[in-house]
């Protein structure tokens, strides 16, 4: 199972940490552009955009393959 793990871009990241790695990257507004659910683009924050991508796997995969995407850079 290690094996595998070291191999994983987020293995030991948590989704907090990636989204502020992207806000910091990106902004809020070009995350929004990126990815168009509401809470990106309307009010955005931390708080709320976790509360949401916790429960909507579609979102969370798009924010992880998108943090993948700045990994590889």
């Amino acid at each position: 199972m290690k094996e595998e793990q070291t191999n994983n871009p987020l293995h030991g990241k948590t989704l907090e940490i990636i989204l502020n790695d992207l806000v910091a990257y990106y902004g809020w507004n070009k995350l929004g552009s990126f990815i168009q659910i509401k809470c990106f683009n309307e009010n955005p924050s931390i708080k709320s955009s976790l509360k949401f991508l916790r429960v909507t796997p579609w979102a969370r995969k798009k924010v992880e393959d998108l943090y993948l995407d700045i990994c590889k850079r």
